[in-house]
Order: structure tokens, then C-alpha cells, then sequence
């Protein structure tokens, strides 16, 4: 089935990971800044983490399918794909990766299995891999074996960020850090070549000026849209995807709310800080909600314009008015302990993966907020993150929703009064 995500909460259908691989393991000290990493990861146990989540959403029911394998299965069905995506991701890979291109090319198009030349792709290509016949000795010297001409892309695991179902559509994003964009070359290959996504409708492309990652799009309902301006998103890439949402007759979106969060790496993305629960509940960070601005944007008079309004109202209350109900429930992360606040939204305390209403994975080591998840009657599937959360990603950033059920009745409608 095509992509269909009307909500955050609806039940989680089918789902995109990607397993931890070889590209964490190419991770060293100097280089962590540069590839967004503060520590590296022990793969062995990340990848047992890992396999824990995906064994938690099949047990509830959820079909889960792997970025590598899709992309995989589009060279497979569509050899003459292999050569474009080979060369694109030479391209991309930046002056070093150019300068070797065609030992690259040669190197990279030799390999014959498909996971397999996927897999290298994702994980990098250092200088001693390849049968190079340029003389380079200050590179030879310069550059050791921990040093790559095509680098490793470790944040793959987080495949919420490069592209964003919206409704029955996407936005492939334009990536914040150039480490990042050529995660979106296989969201392009895979959306626009897949069997599974033939058709599927995009509302911003990768090529685009400005960046939008997916953390920072949160589908409230099918006719509500939330989005993030933050350190990876900016005002451009929203004003740009509205007017696109807009444009499409076929699209139901009537309103998307933009909320002005701190451009710091904590809250990277909405979702580092917001997350829904259940129809009427949402975790928070208390940190932003001195600063938080909120601004309603919907169509304008005439096509391609927008009108855009600064609400002065509080975000619970905005929530309630967007989803017709009488209430909404902010569920504080960390509670009333600033310390537990701040030590737990770094851990990913707030970025919960909703699987069905009042049902989330988190990570169990945010105690505190667990546990008050629980007291406002939420289900808590916890799941380990000793090595995961070095990345600084939660169980939403992890997981690409591909398929959730529509929500059924008027909670998530909006009045036409």
C-alpha cells in the first residue's frame, strides 16, 4: 500500500529502520563534531538495541521494513539504476570523493550483490580500499586508514529525518549538515523507483535551497499539520512546503501550525521537545515554553499565497482548538524536577514513538517521565539505549512511519463552521 499517515497516533502499520552497520564503527574522536555524534557507539550492542525495538513494533503487529533492503530491491528490479546511484553518490560525496572517481566508480560497481554494494555505500570508503593509479604521496601519507575519501553516513539510523509522510505524500527534505544529505538520495531512489511507492506525491524535494528535516513534521491529523522551526528546519523550508501542501487539490491539509523552538542542539527538531501520546495527551520539555512562538499558517487569498497569523493563545490551547477537543494535557518531561527535566529530554525523554492511541516505545532510561507517562494512563513499552542514544536520537527519530490506520470519528476532524 502506498503511504498513508494522517496522525502521530494512529496504529503503526508499517514502519522504515535501518539497522546500525559498519558506519558507526568508522566513527573516530576528531571526526565526531564534523559527522553529529558526541561519543561512539559500541555497534554490537547498539545493533542488539536496535533488533529489540524492531522485535517490540512486530509484536505489536507492525510490518517493519529496512531502508538498505529497499534500496537493495529498486537496483535489483532496475539495474540501470546501479550506475546512476553509484555516480550521483560519487558526486555527493564531496572534493576527495571527486578527486578519486573513478577509482570510486570502479570500486563501488564491482561490487556485485546489491545489500552488499548498498551496505558500502552507507558505511564509506577509505583510500586503502581502492586500486588507486593516481600518486598521491602526500595523501598516502597524510590520510590513514581511519581516514575515508568517501565518508561513513553514521545518522542513517535515524531515518525519521530525511524524508516526512505527509498524508499520502512525502517531503524528501534538504538535509541541515551536508554530512547528512546524501542520506536522502536513497528516500529519492526509493520513492520515486519502489513498487511499494509508485505515484507517491512529494511536497518538498531534496534539491531545494532550504533544510527541513523530518523530526521537525508532526502529522496531527489529516487536516493539521505541525512543523518545527529550529536548528535543522528554517521559516524558508516551511513557507515552501505549506504553499506545495496547498497547491494540492488532492491534499486535506487545511492548516499547519509552525512552532518557533531554540535553534540549540538539545532541541534539534520538534520532536526532541513535543511528541503525541494519545488523542488528547502530548509530552513536552518544559524548556520551551517560555520562548515557544506558534504561528497558524493557511492558504492565502489568491493561489500560491499564504496568510500567516502569530497566535498569542498557549499551545495547549491551540492543540485543543486544531483537534476539537475540550482539553489537551501537556505531560511534562522530567515532571517538576528541572534536573530530571533536562538530564531526560537530553536522553530522549520527550521523542516517543506512538504506536497506537495511549500506547509508546520509549527509552527506559528516562525513569522519571515513564512513569508519569504512566500516571496519566499512558502504556510504556521501554526498550534499552546504553549505546543508541549516543547519537542523540529517541524511538520517533529511529522509525519512518510509512503506514498508520486513519483515525476514525470527530476527534481529529476540523469544523468547517
Amino acid at each position: 500500500m502506498p503511504i498513508n499517515v494522517t496522525s502521530e497516533i494512529g496504529k503503526l502499520k508499517k514502519v522504515m529502520l535501518h539497522k546500525p552497520g559498519v558506519e558507526l564503527e568508522h566513527l573516530v574522536p576528531e571526526e565526531l563534531e564534523r559527522l553529529l555524534f558526541d561519543d561512539i557507539p559500541y555497534l554490537k550492542t547498539a545493533r542488539s538495541e536496535h533488533s529489540c525495538f524492531a522485535g517490540i513494533l512486530r509484536e505489536q503487529g507492525t510490518e517493519v521494513v529496512y531502508l538498505e533492503d529497499l534500496m537493495a530491491e529498486v537496483i535489483k528490479e532496475k539495474p540501470l539504476l546501479k550506475e546512476v546511484f553509484v555516480k550521483q553518490f560519487i558526486s555527493e560525496g564531496g572534493n576527495t570523493a571527486n578527486r578519486f572517481k573513478n577509482q570510486l566508480y570502479e570500486h563501488l560497481m564491482g561490487i556485485e550483490d546489491e545489500t552488499e554494494l548498498v551496505l558500502k555505500a552507507m558505511s564509506g570508503v577509505s583510500i586503502h580500499e581502492l586500486k588507486t593509479e593516481i600518486y598521491s604521496p602526500l595523501v598516502e601519507r597524510v590520510k590513514s586508514d581511519s581516514r575515508f575519501i568517501l565518508d561513513p553516513i553514521p545518522n542513517l539510523y535515524f531515518t525519521r529525518d530525511p524524508f516526512a509522510s505527509v498524508g499520502r505524500g512525502v517531503s524528501l527534505n534538504k538535509m541541515y549538515s551536508k554530512t547528512r544529505r546524501r542520506e536522502t538520495i536513497f528516500g529519492k531512489y526509493i520513492l520515486e523507483n519502489h513498487r511499494d511507492f509508485a505515484g507517491t506525491h512529494f511536497y518538498y524535494k531534496r534539491e531545494y535551497p532550504f533544510s527541513i528535516e523530518g523530526g521537525d513534521i508532526l502529522n496531527l491529523s489529516r487536516r493539521v499539520l505541525a512543523v518545527g522551526i529550529s536548528q535543522r528546519t528554517t521559516p524558508e523550508a516551511v513557507e515552501a512546503l505549506a504553499q506545495n501542501i496547498f497547491n494540492d487539490n488532492n491534499c486535506e491539509i487545511e492548516t499547519i501550525l509552525a512552532l518557533d523552538i531554540p535553534s540549540i542542539r538539545a532541541y534539534m527538531h520538534l520532536d526532541t521537545v513535543c511528541t503525541q501520546v494519545d488523542h488528547d495527551k502530548f509530552t513536552i520539555h518544559p524548556g520551551i515554553m517560555q520562548t515557544l512562538r506558534i504561528f497558524e499558517i493557511k492558504p492565502g487569498d489568491r493561489k500560491g499565497q499564504l496568510k500567516v497569523t502569530e497566535s498569542d493563545a498557549m499551545l495547549s490551547d491551540i492543540l485543543a482548538k486544531y483537534l476539537e477537543l475540550d482539553k489537551v494535557t501537556l505531560i511534562k518531561c522530567g515532571g517538576k524536577d528541572r534536573i530530571a527535566s533536562e538530564r531526560e529530554q537530553w536522553n530522549d525523554g520527550s521523542n516517543t514513538l506512538c504506536i497506537e492511541p495511549g500506547k509508546v516505545v520509549v527509552y527506559d532510561r528516562n525513569y522519571v517521565t515513564n512513569e508519569i507517562l504512566r500516571q496519566h494512563g499512558i502504556e510504556v513499552l521501554e526498550m534499552a539505549s546504553s549505546e543508541l542514544s549516543r547519537g542523540r536520537g529517541g524511538p520517533r527519530c529511529m522509525s519512518m512511519p510509512l503506514e498508520r490506520e486513519d483515525l476514525s470519528g470527530g476527534s481529529f476532524s476540523i469544523s468547517t463552521s
